[in-house]
């Protein structure tokens, strides 16, 4: 038997600055939020992360990215999916508090799967 943990493949749309910080901590872990942002999101699905990095991050800062990364499952068990804005928009909603043991659930490297210039 396999002593891997159990994880769960998420994604997150992020633009350029905040890939910069991904990439500064070894696309092992996503920044602080900042003192405006309460939650953190990941996303369910690849789909959903592609529209907002399209629809939100290149308006915003010119470029979008899509992040997939892998999180322990026994750690997500705490958190619903929430619905947001439709049912295929999934995301969980991480308290910003919480996102030091978000970083720390997360297993092996968050990678670029997507980029909008």
């Amino acid at each position: 038997m396999s002593d891997a943990p159990r994880t769960v493949t998420l994604w997150r749309p992020v633009g350029p600055e905040e890939l910069a910080l991904i990439r500064a901590a070894g696309s092992r872990a996503f920044p602080p939020r900042l003192p405006d942002q309460p939650i953190f999101y990941p996303v369910l699905t690849e789909e959903y992360a592609a529209k907002i990095a399209r629809d939100w991050n290149v308006p915003a800062s010119g470029a979008g990215y899509v992040t997939r990364f892998e999180v322990r499952e026994d750690f997500l068990r705490t958190y619903a999916p929430q619905e947001a804005g439709g049912r295929d928009h999934l995301e969980y909603w991480i308290p910003a508090e919480e996102l030091p043991a978000f970083n720390a659930s997360i297993v092996g490297e968050i990678t670029v799967v997507q980029s909008f210039p």
